[in-house]
């Protein structure tokens, strides 16, 4: 029989932050994979090496975590007032499945500076040197994202002196804006039950207290004690317990359910990369994955967040929204884990260390909103080429 030879096609393999990712030109893509459909998903599966049984993703560029295997697609904006549309797409490892529900806000970091390096931005609005502001339309969910993106001698910035935890070595630091991260278009509340904390009823698992928040990415928030937590667990702790993620993961489609985002639960399990489920408790010390040791006093809270059925090395950008969102309303059980009362900006401790991240959040007539959220991440070129793929549209 005979056999199609692979196509290559122009990519660049980027790290964001804590994720790492394949990054496309829209019209770089085969013409079947430049609009959304079967033939797109086939591409960026094969592409990352999913669906993988042994689960490692060894025939692909993706390196079996949910950090890691991810996809983006960037095109100059059809937007006013924008300069580069983004689009994700969150690759299962083990299933043919590309999840488009939602943001990366990690990969968001080299957004800007790809869109820069490959002309999709409009050069009398990049500097020589200093600052060049990109504005992001983040596809998936109907955002605004503005980046601020370093510039030395006409030349996008890499390297500096900016440490993010979770990533090894020292980089320029990437400052981002998520612009209304609560605001769905459609009237919907930030709190989409109505309320800072409801009784989330889990039928076989327990009831629970829990702020469910859609802000960043939705998210759902629980006390660590109640779920027999510290707060302090790092990965081993929970995605070697196959009994424990179970458990988790039937929280999350519950709450997915009480959220409104899902009509049934089975639909819940093919929607994995949101709601997110995460847990919050005050304060402590604790040895992070590094060796490095957190002290109480270094933090305001712990937040340790599941990411598609894993526990997550750092946090998740988008989550990192939802947090700061959450710590900046006087009641929720994030805000109260790190001591309640009003604030603007808050720093946890994750697995791999701690971040701060801010938040502009006010409340009229009953209702939350939050005009804004804040926080710095850094991004650096891997590898820059051609992908070669087996694909026949």
């Amino acid at each position: 029989m005979a056999h199609a030879p692979q196509i290559r096609i122009p990519a660049t393999y980027m790290r964001g932050g804590t994720s790492k990712g394949v990054f496309f030109v829209l019209d770089d893509l085969p013409e079947a994979a430049r609009v959304p459909g079967a033939p797109r998903d086939r591409l960026l599966l094969r592409v990352i090496g999913s669906p993988d049984p042994y689960g490692k993703q060894t025939d692909g560029m993706g390196a079996a975590t949910s950090s890691t295997s991810k996809a983006v697609i960037l095109s100059r904006s059809t937007r006013p007032d924008h300069d580069v549309d983004y689009l994700f797409g969150q690759v299962s490892i083990d299933k043919p499945f590309v999840d488009w529900s939602g943001n990366c806000g990690n990969l968001t970091s080299a957004v800007g500076p790809f869109a820069i390096r490959n002309g999709l931005i409009d050069p009398a609005r990049v500097p020589r040197d200093g600052i060049a502001i990109v504005r992001i339309w983040q596809a998936n969910i109907g955002k605004t994202i503005v980046s601020h993106v370093p510039m030395t001698a006409g030349e996008v910035q890499e390297t500096g002196d900016f440490e993010l935890d979770g990533v090894t070595f020292p980089a320029a630091e990437i400052r981002l804006e998520f612009m209304d991260p609560a605001e769905d278009g459609d009237g919907g509340s930030m709190f989409p039950t109505g309320n800072l904390v409801d009784t989330l009823e889990v039928p076989g698992v327990g009831a629970f207290q829990a702020t469910m928040i859609n802000s960043g990415i939705p998210t759902i928030f629980l006390d660590a004690d109640a779920l027999g937590f510290t707060g302090a667990e790092l990965q081993d702790d929970i995605n070697g317990d196959a009994a424990t993620m179970a458990r988790l993961e039937t929280i999350r489609a519950h709450g997915a359910l009480r959220m409104g985002l899902v009509k049934t639960l089975e639909e819940a399990a093919q929607r994995q990369h949101t709601p997110k489920v995460a847990w919050v408790s005050p304060p402590r010390d604790y040895a992070a994955s590094s060796g490095r040791m957190i002290g109480a006093g270094d933090v305001d809270l712990l937040v340790r967040a599941m990411s598609m059925g894993k526990l997550h090395h750092a946090m998740m950008g988008t989550a990192s929204v939802a947090i700061a969102t959450a710590a900046c309303v006087p009641g929720t059980l994030v805000n109260l884990a790190a001591g309640g009362g009003e604030r603007e900006a808050v720093r946890f401790g994750h697995p791999s260390g701690t971040l701060r991240v801010g938040s502009l959040a006010q409340q009229a007539d009953g209702q939350w909103t939050v005009t804004k959220a804040i926080m710095s991440r850094s991004a650096r070129i891997l590898m820059q080429g051609w992908v070669h793929v087996p694909f026949d549209g």
